[in-house]
């Protein structure tokens, strides 16, 4: 792994994706997306501030429980630039994803559960499919096996 010399405050791609464990693909992915920023050199060479690596981390920790990237992308619009993230900055932005990660464990036992249950069986209108269809919304308003939304009349000319 390459050493960072504590004076330079810029790291090379390679040195960010050794650094990281990111791969070098992905973080110019990241940078497409806005995720993290690059300065140039005269040589058209990206350089990141060391800020990246928390950064970098960040977004990868996130992805790893589903936040999208979309998400990921305004909490990081939050932070200070050019100044490494703190914990109480990290604290701030995982509480905002608190409910929705309590939500998808949630979803995910309910799926656990049920999944024997539904398994092969195609219809998404029985009152007992717990996992597409809970209390059988669909059935009520639709017949067969489709999950689709009503057309409106405006639709139907």
């Amino acid at each position: 792994m390459p050493q960072i010399p504590q004076t330079y405050q810029e790291l090379t791609v390679g040195q960010l994706s050794a650094r990281s464990g990111a791969a070098v693909s992905a973080l110019h992915f990241y940078e497409s997306k806005g995720l993290i920023s690059s300065s140039r050199t005269s040589g058209n060479q990206r350089r990141y501030t060391r800020d990246a690596l928390r950064r970098v981390a960040f977004v990868r920790a996130a992805q790893r429980v589903g936040i999208p990237l979309a998400t990921i992308r305004e909490a990081l619009a939050e932070l200070p630039e050019e100044r490494t993230p703190n914990h109480e900055d990290w604290a701030r932005l995982s509480r905002a994803w608190r409910s929705e990660l309590d939500e998808r464990i949630t979803q995910l036992g309910r799926l656990r559960d049920h999944l024997t249950d539904c398994i092969g069986c195609g219809c998404l209108s029985l009152e007992t499919c717990v996992l597409s269809n809970p209390d059988d919304v669909f059935g009520d308003r639709l017949t067969g096996s489709r999950l689709m939304p009503e057309r409106g009349a405006a639709d139907r000319s």
